[in-house]
């Protein structure tokens, strides 16, 4: 891999859940990578799972609240960071895993049907935060989006290319996206820059309304006792 290449591995337990730990060493990574372009994966054989649903169980409201906030910061932090990004999608990239490859310019995943990639917080019971209804709605086609939010399922590799949720699926997934990622490196840097920056400008900003209706009803939707006893449900299969 050129040096010149950052490479940040999502590694936690839990299949990688994105906890509240996690969350804040990924941000510091990106922050820390200073412009580096990112190889962006998940240890072991998986992406991601999701996030840490026994730490969603747990929350009450001022810390759902720095929680789904922390989710945003990390967000934005991969979907403007200034270099270009490739996801390796080396195995289940579930709900927040499947939202962190969509932050990325590519997404190669690895052609195993076994794999699962897709957005199911509508059977969990989760609303989506303003943010992430606006990231999914950005990088999925406009006639996919109904279908992957609402149906909430789960789909292999291949489905998944169709519906717009990975570009790409490659037997070596990891060389493949390194490939992709070394290709894009090569572009002068400004130029990079200055394109994807005005091509994004303002996609995933919110509005004072958005951030009251985060705060005032998805934050406490997802504290809400039915919502709990749902995702504690999940935690048990």
């Amino acid at each position: 891999m050129p040096p010149d290449v950052y490479q940040l591995t999502i590694e936690a337990p839990g299949r990688n859940a994105l906890g509240t730990a996690l969350m804040t060493r990924l941000l510091e990574q990106i922050r820390g990578a200073a412009g580096r372009p990112l190889l962006v994966s998940g240890a072991g054989d998986t992406f991601s799972a999701g996030l840490d649903l026994k730490e969603v169980a747990a929350l009450e409201r001022a810390g759902m609240e720095r929680f789904l906030g922390l989710l945003d910061d990390l967000v934005d932090a991969l979907y403007g960071h200034p270099a270009p990004t490739v996801a390796c999608v080396n195995g289940h990239a579930i709900a927040g895993g499947c939202i962190l490859a969509l932050c990325c310019d590519l997404r190669v995943a690895r052609d195993d049907p076994a794999v699962r990639i897709g957005l199911n917080e509508v059977p969990l019971g989760l609303e989506f935060p303003p943010k992430l209804l606006k990231l999914v709605r950005r990088r999925v086609p406009a006639r996919w989006v109904e279908r992957v939010i609402l149906d909430g399922a789960l789909h292999d590799p291949r489905a998944a290319v169709q519906l717009g949720l990975v570009d790409e699926v490659a037997d070596d997934a990891p060389a493949v996206a390194r490939s992709r990622l070394d290709r894009l490196a090569t572009h002068p840097r400004a130029a990079y820059v200055a394109a994807k920056q005005a091509l994004r400008d303002g996609a995933l900003d919110l509005s004072e309304a958005d951030r009251r209706h985060l705060r005032e009803h998805i934050v406490p939707a997802w504290c809400a006792p039915e919502v709990k006893e749902r995702v504690r449900a999940a935690l048990k299969r």
